[in-house]
């Protein structure tokens, strides 16, 4: 079938289950704008990736040497080993602080409820 054969298969929920299982993205609401809606949805999640990894090179090529005790023969500081588990610790609740950010995506389309008339 196409759909599976496709880079990204799109499925709306009210099709068959064969579409439904092939697809990578299934539109449960049947409505077209969902499309745009994630679209979205995805670039969101592709720039949080993005500020995620920043974070969790910037934090770890700054704090690992510092861990692994490199500024003790210059400044005589020492990290405790506690410290930094505390600290690395701390970095992965940032990451997951902000790949949580997400649930607060909101479409940038509305989708009627119900645009049929009576």
């Amino acid at each position: 079938p196409a759909l599976a054969e496709s880079d990204v298969g799109l499925a709306i929920g009210t099709g068959t289950d064969v579409a439904v299982e092939s697809a990578d993205v299934v539109l449960m609401s049947g409505n077209l704008q969902g499309v745009p809606n994630a679209i979205a949805l995805s670039k969101a999640t592709i720039r949080n990736i993005h500020q995620n990894l920043f974070w969790a090179f910037a934090y770890n090529t700054a704090l690992i040497p510092v861990a692994a005790g490199a500024l003790f023969p210059v400044w005589g500081i020492l990290l405790s080993p506690v410290f930094a588990a505390g600290a690395m610790a701390m970095s992965s609740v940032f990451v997951l602080g902000n790949a949580l950010r997400l649930r607060r995506f909101r479409a940038p389309m509305a989708t009627p409820s119900d645009t049929s008339t009576t």
